[in-house]
């Protein structure tokens, strides 16, 4: 398959193109600016430019594209960049596929499990109903951006994902040097789940989407056993052979991280099970937190 790909740098992005080559597919990268590597289609998202006729011969899209949810304190502008880099960037995208003569049979447009909001110790699936907060409501607005694709015959897949382990990259990325350095621990009570998914399962996960023709609509992508904040604390101690017995105070996270962005990145609780991806035939690599640290801390 000739597949698109938006947010090709980022990464799940860069993890995805390497395994679709390597799979022997042929991935195109969507990128702002001039084309980059040779063959990479230009889009302009702020002039609202993307040329269908470049989109031609394209048999999949897979679209990650926007600007960091951690990169940066949430003031109401960069909120705003957050929204808009996803909502302004997946209806161009989507207006361009849905006005082609031979549009792609398939889209996976992301989303994230901040779709269900902050919901204590109740089991998610995709089923359940959209939650409240800032970043449910942009994964909401993500996915009605996306939703006129279906509506023109696209499989369309809604890719709600959750925390990406990789070892040198992402949120675990920047929790290890921590944890190395013995300041590791549960943040508050440590009650919140986190709902997570190696980058490994990640990515085959949307090679999946890609391929299996029952999957479309929403998709959680997190491993089927979520676990507490201080389960994870324990085992990725365990895994770097570090204590982790201090916990992280509420009011310090808040401090350091703005006390929005902290109620809805770390304290926020989403006990995500992946129905949908287990349902359509996906076996998953990680199934477990221990399993998953250990490839990734070997």
């Amino acid at each position: 398959m000739k597949v698109l790909v938006s947010g090709s740098s980022g990464l799940i992005g860069t993890a995805l193109v390497s395994a679709l080559g390597a799979a022997g597919h042929l991935p195109v990268r969507l990128v702002r600016g001039p084309p980059d590597p040779p063959g990479a289609i230009t889009w302009d998202i702020d002039a609202n430019r993307l040329d269908p006729g470049s989109l031609t011969g394209i048999d999949a899209v897979v679209h990650l594209a926007g600007a960091g949810i951690a990169d940066h304190r949430w003031s109401d502008e960069y909120k705003r960049v957050i929204l808009d880099s996803r909502v302004a960037g997946t209806a161009l995208l989507v207006r361009a596929l849905t006005t082609m003569d031979a549009p792609p049979s398939v889209l996976v447009s992301g989303s994230a499990v901040g779709f269900y909001g902050d919901r204590g110790d109740e089991v998610l699936t995709e089923e359940s109903s959209p939650g409240t907060g800032f970043l449910a409501e942009v994964a909401q607005a993500w996915e009605s951006a996306a939703a006129p694709a279906s509506a023109a015959g696209i499989r369309t897949v809604y890719l709600r994902t959750g925390l990406v382990l990789s070892a040198t990259g992402g949120t675990l990325g920047r929790l290890v040097p921590l944890f190395r350095s013995g300041l590791g621990g549960k943040i508050g009570r440590g009650r919140q789940w986190w709902s997570w998914v190696t980058l490994d399962d990640e990515v085959r996960a949307i090679m999946h989407c890609l391929e299996a023709q029952t999957v479309g609509g929403p998709t959680n992508v997190t491993a089927p056993n979520p676990v507490t904040n201080a389960e994870f604390t324990e085992g990725l101690g365990g895994a770097l052979h570090r204590p982790t017995v201090v916990p992280v105070p509420v009011p310090a996270v808040s401090v350091v991280l703005g006390r929005e962005r902290a109620r809805e990145l770390v304290l926020g609780s989403q006990r995500v099970i992946p129905s949908a991806l287990e349902r359509s035939g996906y076996v998953f690599r990680h199934r477990v937190l221990a399993d998953a640290l250990a490839a990734l801390f070997p």
